[in-house]
């Protein structure tokens, strides 16, 4: 556009020169000197005049980004002044839920402490009360079976996932009357608790569990049996010598016996049971957990411990492992393990999970998907007593029965 209007202003100055020459009668020289002049003076007056424009454009431009700036700046300062009455009124509510939690937290510990007076009142004067008629006979029976020897076991097949082979067998105690009733563990446990005869229960227990294990032995299986014993008997000072004197014995059988305690005693152990189970741990034997609430475990030290197994409710198993923000083991991995990696996490501690409970087939399927490894339940089969002819096989002998009644 600026070239065309040059070219114009060319063309007025060549016709101003032609008009002075012809019609002023002016030479051509000063024709022509007229007429460049006349040209020039036309582009300095464009110059001029488009510089003008563009110093006002450029102004304007300036004005107008001085003003969104100060906008701007507007925004920031009521920006900075929300954030403030927000932080203050975050401060303010935290606070509020801190003190709060704080009062609840002193109710609470005021209640667990009148609990906890109230039920070592009860206890004491449960104590003091003399034992009821019904659970004199329980006691009784209890008693006569022990020295007896009518004591069964009955075994309940632990299978690997997902092929469902037998790995291991789990011993149930059963306690039988004379008239061949049996006593079952609800009925006899607590009596035999009172009287301190847990620890032959579990003697009875054990020597049957091993007697089974030398039988699978000669057989060539590979199955191992989980005994359980209770905690008491590791922490009876008359019992647990004898205890671990047969253990000694029988070390022999280490990598097929493992013995099983329930998680809430595990967890509230004394040094006493620490120790006895450290005694067993030094002769090879391994522990097992049963009836785990959840999966916040602490794999060290359940690997320090000696405990190689880890007991769970399928259907609480699966829940856990499903929920993303459910509980998850301790380990020395810095970051949240997703359900899929439990069991292998587990796994590099020595500790391995079973899903025990299982009832039915639609959550067997639900477990493999988290790798779990094996499996016990009705599904895959119920407790069932060992053949007569083994029963007797495997009937402790009657010095030992003697040995231990002489404990009870």
């Amino acid at each position: 556009m600026t070239g065309i209007l040059f070219i114009l202003y060319i063309a007025l100055g060549s016709a101003l020169g032609f008009g002075l020459v012809s019609y002023a009668g002016l030479s051509i020289p000063v024709a022509v000197a007229l007429g460049a002049v006349t040209t020039t003076l036309l582009g300095q007056f464009h110059l001029l005049f488009s510089h003008v424009i563009h110093t006002a454009d450029s102004s304007d431009r300036m004005d107008a980004l001085e003003l969104s700036y100060e906008e701007t700046g507007r925004r920031m300062t009521r920006i900075e002044a929300r954030s403030e009455e927000v932080e203050t009124s975050l401060k303010h509510e935290l606070s509020e839920r801190r003190d709060a939690l704080v009062s609840e937290m002193r109710q609470l510990e005021g209640l667990i402490d009148r609990l906890a007076k109230s039920f070592e009142s009860k206890l004491s004067r449960e104590a003091r009360e003399p034992m009821a008629p019904r659970e004199d006979a329980l006691l009784r029976n209890v008693k006569a079976a022990l020295q007896d020897g009518r004591v069964d076991l009955h075994l309940q097949p632990i299978v690997s996932l997902p092929q469902r082979r037998v790995a291991f067998y789990e011993g149930f105690t059963r306690l039988r009357e004379a008239d061949g009733t049996l006593i079952l563990p609800a009925d006899f446990l607590e009596a035999a608790r009172r009287a301190r005869l847990l620890g032959l229960v579990d003697n009875m227990l054990l020597f049957r569990c091993v007697q089974i294990v030398r039988r699978l032995a000669e057989r060539d299986r590979r199955v191992g049996v989980f005994c359980n014993i209770s905690p008491n008997s590791l922490t009876d000072p008359q019992f647990f010598p004898h205890f671990l004197e047969f253990m000694q014995e029988n070390r022999d059988l280490a990598g097929a016996l493992i013995f099983e305690i329930p998680a809430d005693r595990f967890e509230n152990r004394s040094r006493q049971m620490r120790e006895s189970m450290e005694k067993l741990t030094q002769l090879g034997f391994r522990f097992s957990i049963d009836h785990a609430h959840d999966l916040a475990i602490n794999l060290p030290r359940l690997q320090e411990a000696g405990v190689r197994f880890i007991k769970m409710k399928g259907d609480d198993l699966i829940a856990q492992l499903g929920d993303p923000y459910g509980p998850r083991p301790e380990s020395n991995i810095n970051r949240r393990l997703a359900g899929e990696e439990v069991a292998a996490v587990c796994s590099r501690f020595g500790v391995t999970l079973i899903a025990e409970k299982m009832e039915e087939e639609v959550s067997v399927v639900e477990v493999l998907e988290y790798d779990i490894p094996f499996g016990q339940g009705h599904v895959f089969g119920a407790p069932k007593p060992i053949k007569s002819s083994l029963m007797q096989e495997t009937a402790p002998p009657q010095e030992f029965i003697d040995r231990l009644s002489a404990f009870g």
